[in-house]
C-alpha cells in the first residue's frame, strides 16, 4: 500500500488533464482546495501566510516551488525570484529560513551553472542572516546534490544545510558524512517513488530507518531537524532526546504547511521548537501531488474541492 500510493500519485502528477483542472481551480479563491497545502502563488501571499503562522509561535521555512528547469534562462529566472524573495522577507521583518531545489537552479543543465546560481543566493542570504536548506530530490539527483553541497561547504558557505531521505538505503552513510562535516541535516522519510534497488518499499522499513537515522543525528548532529507528521516517529524522537538528556532547543521538529496542525500546536505547547515548511509559487502541482501520495485520504478532499469550484 505504501509504495503503491506513491506510484499512483506519481502517475497522477503527470496527467495533463488533472494538471489543467488543478491549475484552473486549485488557487482560484482563498478557500480553494490547494491552499490547504500551498501558501499561494506569489511571494506576497507567502509572506501573509507566514505572518499568521509566526503568530502561533512557529518557526518558518519558505520554499519557492519549482524543479527540473530545462534552460539556463529558466534557472536564471528562478534565481532572480529567490533574490526578490530575500528582499521581500527583509522588508517584511519576519524571521525565516529558505529552501531550494537544485534542479530549479540548473543542476540538470550543468553543475557550474547550478553552483553559480546558488552562490548568487547565498551571498545576500549570508549578509542578511538567512539559513538556506537544500532540499533532496529523487534518487538520480542524490549524489550530485551532495557533491554540490560539499563544494559550497568547502567554500565556507556555512549557513547551509541539506535534507536527507530515510527511505534510501544509502542515507546512513550520508548522515554520518554530514555529522562529520558538522552540517545541519533535515531528516525526512522521502516523498518520491523510488525503485526497490535504492529504497525501502515497506512503510515499516522506512520507519525503522528513520528512527536509526534520527538517533545518529541526535547523537552527533548539529542541531538536526526531524521532519515528520508521524506521531510514532515524534514520540520516538522525544523519548530518545530525553534518554540522551538533550534539551528541547538542541533540535527541532519540522512539518509541512497545512498538515497535522494539531500536532504542531501540541509540540509548541510542550516547549519544542517547531518549524513549518511553507511552499508557494505557480509551479505547485508536482509538490501538491507528492503530499497526497503521503496521505491518500486527502484525495477525496481534493476531488470535492475541484467539483465545488467548477
Amino acid at each position: 500500500m505504501y509504495a503503491g500510493a506513491k506510484a499512483m500519485f506519481y502517475a497522477l502528477s503527470r496527467s495533463a488533464l488533472l494538471k489543467r483542472l488543478a491549475s484552473k481551480y486549485g488557487m482560484r479563491s482563498r478557500e480553494s482546495f490547494a491552499r490547504r497545502f500551498i501558501a499561494g502563488e506569489t511571494v506576497e501571499e507567502a509572506i501573509e501566510a507566514s505572518r499568521a503562522v509566526q503568530a502561533q509561535g512557529l518557526l518558518l521555512t519558505l520554499d519557492y516551488l519549482g524543479e527540473s528547469v530545462r534552460t539556463a534562462e529558466e534557472a536564471d529566472a528562478a534565481t532572480r525570484e529567490y533574490l526578490r524573495l530575500l528582499d521581500v522577507i527583509v522588508a517584511s521583518g519576519i524571521e525565516c529560513n529558505i529552501s531550494l531545489k537544485l534542479t530549479q537552479l540548473g543542476a540538470g543543465i550543468d553543475r557550474a551553472t547550478c553552483v553559480d546560481n546558488i552562490r548568487r543566493i547565498l551571498e545576500p542570504a549570508g549578509r542578511h542572516g538567512f539559513f538556506v536548506r537544500i532540499d533532496m530530490e529523487n534518487s538520480p539527483w542524490t549524489q550530485l546534490t551532495l557533491d554540490i553541497f560539499e563544494t559550497l561547504w568547502q567554500q565556507q558557505y556555512r549557513q547551509l544545510g541539506i535534507a536527507l531521505q530515510a527511505a534510501l538505503y544509502r542515507t546512513e552513510q550520508d548522515v554520518r558524512r554530514m555529522n562529520e562535516l558538522g552540517a545541519r541535516v533535515r531528516l525526512v522519510k522521502g516523498a518520491y517513488k523510488e525503485p526497490e534497488s535504492v529504497a525501502y518499499q515497506r512503510k515499516s522499513d522506512v520507519d525503522a530507518a528513520f528512527v536509526r537515522l534520527m538517533r545518529l543525528l541526535l547523537d552527533a548532529g548539529d542541531y538536526p531537524a526531524i521532519a515528520t507528521h508521524d506521531p510514532a516517529m515524534i514520540d520516538a524522537t522525544k523519548a530518545y532526546a530525553q534518554e540522551r538528556g538533550l534539551a528541547s532547543d538542541q533540535f527541532e521538529f519540522q512539518m509541512l504547511y497545512g498538515i497535522r496542525r494539531d500536532l504542531q500546536a501540541s509540540l509548541v505547547s510542550k516547549g519544542y521548537k517547531m518549524r513549518l515548511y511553507i511552499p508557494f509559487g505557480r509551479q505547485w502541482f508536482p509538490y501538491f501531488m507528492r503530499r497526497l501520495g503521503e496521505r491518500p485520504a486527502n484525495l477525496g478532499f481534493v476531488i470535492r474541492g475541484i467539483l465545488r469550484e467548477r
